[in-house]
């Protein structure tokens, strides 16, 4: 019989995890080394392959991870028994709350998901599309009149351009951080969101 895994196997992967995440965030997925990242974790390479075995498995770890949180968050809202502002709004505070504590995993995941394999970044991209659908199912049922203009999607993507590059500008230590900046990304979006008109039809060019 093979020798079981040690009990805290599973959270040195995390550890480990956290860490690449970091390496990656700051240099690059091309630009980190699996030595880089045995250093940063205080092991030895031997030791790093016990737990993932080469570089490109941790970023689709870092990847795959993120995403399925994010995923779940999304899961959770749709299945609760909310209003569609209030669902709206825990859908923002959730996913801030998440790229708070991932801000090195989301980092790698805008970034680097490139360097993925296609079969991989597909299934990657899918859960993706997931939690846009997501969004866009409230937003659906905040504008419904738009949904014949097949807005839901579009106006999901304006509300995703604000809040997925918070990492590019939004400082740790700054004056303002991801929980703060949650209702206000809430504010701003349910405000304009109810002021947006279906455009109207191009006019035709004379023959």
């Amino acid at each position: 019989m093979g020798r079981g895994r040690s009990a805290g196997y599973g959270h040195q992967r995390d550890l480990i995890l956290a860490q690449a995440a970091l390496a990656f965030a700051r240099a690059g997925y091309q630009g980190t080394s699996m030595n880089e990242v045995a250093q940063a974790c205080g092991l030895s390479k031997a030791t790093l392959y016990h737990y993932y075995r080469d570089k490109y498995d941790l970023l689709v770890s870092i990847a795959d991870g993120h995403v399925s949180r994010l995923q779940a968050i999304v899961g959770d809202a749709l299945a609760a028994p909310l209003g569609a502002q209030e669902r709206m709004r825990s859908l923002i505070g959730r996913l801030l709350q998440e790229y708070a504590l991932a801000r090195h995993a989301h980092r790698v995941l805008t970034e680097d998901v490139r360097y993925l394999a296609p079969a991989d970044r597909e299934r990657i991209l899918d859960k993706e599309r997931e939690v846009v659908d997501g969004f866009a199912q409230v937003v659906g049922a905040l504008r419904p009149d738009l949904q014949a203009q097949a807005l839901g999607k579009p106006l999901t993507m304006l509300l995703f351009g604000m809040i997925n590059w918070l990492f590019t500008w939004l400082k740790p230590d700054g004056a303002l951080d991801h929980e703060a900046m949650a209702p206000i990304v809430a504010d701003l979006f349910l405000g304009g969101l109810a002021a947006v008109r279906a455009p109207t039809a191009a006019p035709t060019a004379a023959g």
